[in-house]
């Protein structure tokens, strides 16, 4: 008698790519907080003032790099296949 089979030990590359990219996705939000809140720690503790034009700058750089790698995230997203990912499956509930 043959011994039974047992699944690969490594993922596909395209499933192990879908997941990274969806790790991406998640891990963005949290790094995009940190980069706005990045000018508060910058900022000169003894001046009674503070210049804002630089943090302005930064903060619309920042939102706009997020937007564009967030498009980038989700371009893969979508083209990815869902049949090659076996925990993607669609909810019972939902009604599809």
């Amino acid at each position: 008698m043959p011994p039974p089979r047992t699944p690969p030990l490594f993922l596909r590359r395209s499933s192990y790519r879908q997941r990274r990219r969806r790790d991406a996705a998640r891990l963005l939000p949290v790094v995009g907080l940190f980069l706005v809140l990045m000018p508060v720690l910058w900022g000169p503790q003894d001046a009674l003032r503070r210049d804002t034009a630089p943090d302005g700058i930064y903060l619309f750089v920042v939102w706009a790099v997020l937007i564009a790698i967030a498009v980038l995230i989700s371009r893969g997203l979508n083209t990815a296949d869902e049949g090659d990912d076996p925990e993607a499956t669609s909810d019972p509930g939902s009604g599809r």
